[in-house]
């Protein structure tokens, strides 16, 4: 079992749509996937058609106590570990109690025989609960986008890795995730250039197609389900290639 945390403390980079979406991919090609929303937002959750979800059914006890991980949810070939906004209240727990951050990572040991793989979303900061992400993570997965948010956002993902690194020494990031790329920007094509200068390894940019993510994501269904062979389908499924091949997993997927 590989554990891979998909990161970036800024918003709107596209970390959920990555999660899911591979996630789905990967569980297509027959691996056995987990997903882990730790975001309190639960967009993860929400976009796979979760609602209602009880706080015991989140990690929550998992952070403040070390507790196992609870029962998933089985979605479209996935288990699920959901979120909802009360796992916001774990910031604060966490807080001040030694080996808080790799209690998910033992929470996950009994389970390694279970999975191939599992992702994590992680929430949008370098809070306590994003901290717990990295501490369970063999190698992250960092989708930044080609926008100036997406260079703003670099000094601040440096610092994160480095302070991740100081946890857990040999963590290392298995890919950058161009995201959100229109070639016929010229903006987005000198942004893209100059992250392919200061980041590596790093896959070919995922386009911008924002209407079947969106429409997706409000069906509650993975793009593989919403809108099979589409452009969007096609690039998520080139995206899943690099991915299984930065994580180790190209023999199995």
């Amino acid at each position: 079992m590989i554990t891979a945390t998909v990161f970036n403390h800024a918003g709107g980079a596209g970390k959920t749509s990555v999660t899911r979406d591979v996630g789905y991919e990967l569980a297509q090609r027959g691996l056995r996937v987990l997903l882990v929303d730790l975001d309190p937002q639960a967009n993860l959750t929400s976009w796979l058609g979760i609602r209602n979800v009880d706080l015991e059914r989140t990690v929550f006890q998992v952070a403040v106590d070390g507790s196992a991980l609870p029962e998933p949810i089985q979605v479209f070939g996935l288990d699920l570990i959901p979120s909802q906004v009360d796992l916001a209240l774990a910031e604060a727990q966490m807080l001040g109690q030694p080996g808080a951050h790799f209690a998910l990572a033992q929470a996950l040991e009994p389970l390694k025989e279970n999975y191939d793989v599992v992702l994590i979303d992680s929430p949008p900061s370098i809070g306590q609960l994003a901290i717990l992400g990295a501490g369970a993570a063999d190698k992250l997965l960092v989708p930044i986008p080609t926008r100036a948010k997406g260079l703003d956002a670099m000094p601040g993902l440096q610092k994160a890795t480095n302070l991740y690194r100081r946890l857990r020494r040999d963590l290392t990031v298995a890919l950058y995730i161009p995201t959100l790329y229109d070639a016929r920007r010229s903006h987005d094509r000198e942004v893209l250039e100059v992250l392919r200068e200061h980041l590596s390894p790093m896959c070919e940019p995922i386009p911008q197609r924002e209407a079947v993510w969106l429409d997706s994501n409000s069906a509650g269904q993975p793009v593989g389900v919403y809108a099979p062979g589409s452009p969007v389908h096609q690039d998520v499924q080139r995206l899943t290639g690099d991915i299984a091949r930065a994580l180790g997993l190209e023999g199995q997927a």
